[in-house]
């Protein structure tokens, strides 16, 4: 009878525990639009395709593919899965944390558009 009671706890703490990060991730996905209009509200441009990204954020990188000349077109080009820093869709924060990337190296209170999850 004691070990059920133990195997019972254990099930349920793991049970919490997956509800929790299930929680976690919903509610990063529904701060994406939050984030998206702050950045836009802010820098009149969209995340990953803002031409005077270095004017705004300093430490950030322009993006350079798929071409330096679709920057500040108003479209985010560029493929959904992306791992390469410079694209205008996904751009690594350095030191973020491995569950999200920020577009252009912005501030980690900007928008974050991919995650390896």
């Amino acid at each position: 009878m004691i070990i059920g009671l133990l195997l019972g706890g254990v099930l349920k703490g793991q049970e919490l525990i997956n509800n929790a990060k299930v929680k976690s991730y919903a509610t990063d996905f529904r701060n994406i639009p939050i984030q998206l209009y702050g950045y836009q509200d802010k820098f009149r441009a969209l995340p990953g395709d803002d031409a005077l990204v270095v004017t705004h954020i300093p430490t950030a990188t322009l993006a350079t593919t798929p071409a330096v000349a679709t920057v500040g077109n108003g479209v985010i080009n560029g493929v959904w899965d992306t791992t390469t820093n410079t694209d205008e869709s996904c751009s690594a924060i350095p030191g973020a944390p491995s569950t999200t990337a920020a577009v252009q190296a912005a501030p980690a209170d900007s928008f974050t558009v991919c995650m390896s999850i």
